[in-house]
């Protein structure tokens, strides 16, 4: 039970800040006290927590008395101007807005892959100043390397991730969704955030005036992934590109393992926790099927084509999707019960 937890949500109103609702409902912490901050123009906003309606209240510097542990899912801006309050507060901070990803003494984590500690991760103790829940992207790739690497040694991995507009926020979701009606009633187009045209259209970059950034993003992903690979995982060629959707990671993966295995001992490891095979082609993973699921989905194609029940292969394809802002969700609330050990039970330290 979590009854005695205080708990605030930093960017209380944002994408991210939706999803961690309701993975903290259906989380060990659910019967915990919800505090919803945000800047103010979010300023008394009814959201709902489990069965809790509680109203936004604007983020200060003494917002963080008695808050056991401090989820920022806002801009990085907010993040930056406020983490050092809560964690004099006595908070345990979780960001998943990137803000603090090279601070000195804070820990990228994600729990689920073999137990979240890569060479280069570490275990938090009790000088650790906060984590931040790794990347979704990030996470996707190593669960999956994980598996395989269980199976064999994987001798050359390449990914392609195509991102969503909902990894630049509400702000990426708004230019999406009015380029795509502005294009269909020709109208200019804005281009505020990505600074092109991102309808209909698969870019490798957006425009010098973006506010978005891709090679931000994909830095963020590279460095996740290192620190939860370590030196265990194999490394990772990786592009990213920015897909003309609303919502999910998709990722296109080339494999190739040390020595060939039978078909079904591949996919057996694709399977399990937090990782759904997809058997059949006519049911392929999209940014669509992934959407509210808890699970990657993952298809299997191998090179050549080779009999899924009886061949064996060493080299293979990879089609797989998930909810992005679920998965950061998910992992943002694993990192949160990881870290409760740390604290005493309905105290402050």
């Amino acid at each position: 039970m979590a009854t005695d937890y205080k708990i605030a949500l930093v960017g209380a109103s944002s994408l991210l800040a939706k999803e961690l609702k309701e993975c903290l409902t259906e989380s060990p912490l659910a019967g915990a006290s919800f505090v919803l901050l945000d800047v103010e123009e979010a300023q008394g906003q009814l959201e709902q927590v489990g069965d809790e309606v509680t109203v936004v209240q604007v983020v200060g510097e003494n917002s963080f008395e008695e808050i056991d542990f401090t989820f920022f899912a806002g801009n990085e801006n907010l993040t930056r101007k406020f983490w050092r309050n809560a964690l004099a507060a006595g908070s345990t901070v979780l960001d998943l807005s990137g803000a603090l990803d090279e601070e000195p003494g804070v820990l990228v984590r994600a729990p689920w892959v073999s137990d979240g500690t890569g060479s280069g991760a570490g275990s938090p103790d009790l000088l650790t100043k906060a984590v931040v829940p790794a990347n979704a992207a990030s996470l996707a790739l190593a669960l999956m390397m994980d598996r395989l690497q269980e199976i064999a040694e994987v001798r050359f991995a390449a990914a392609t991730v195509l991102q969503p507009a909902s990894e630049y926020g509400k702000e990426g979701l708004d230019e999406l969704h009015q380029q795509t009606v502005s294009l269909l009633s020709f109208q200019n187009m804005p281009r505020a955030i990505f600074d092109t045209q991102v309808a209909y259209n698969t870019l490798a970059s957006f425009g010098e005036s973006a506010a978005a950034n891709m090679s931000r993003a994909e830095g963020r992903i590279r460095r996740h992934y290192a620190v939860l690979a370590g030196e265990r995982l194999p490394e990772l060629r990786l592009q990213v590109l920015h897909a003309p959707v609303f919502h999910g990671h998709t990722f296109s993966i080339c494999i190739e393992l040390d020595r060939a295995l039978p078909i079904a001992i591949i996919e057996d490891a694709l399977g399990g926790d937090h990782l759904d095979l997809v058997l059949e082609e006519t049911d392929s993973p999209s940014n669509l099927a992934a959407a509210g699921q808890n699970d990657v989905l993952v298809w299997l194609k191998p090179e050549p084509p080779v009999e899924r029940l009886s061949g064996e292969t060493s080299r293979f394809w990879l089609w797989a999707a998930s909810d992005n802002l679920r998965l950061a969700a998910q992992n943002a609330v694993e990192c949160a019960l990881d870290m409760r050990r740390l604290r005493p039970h309905g105290k402050v330290q």
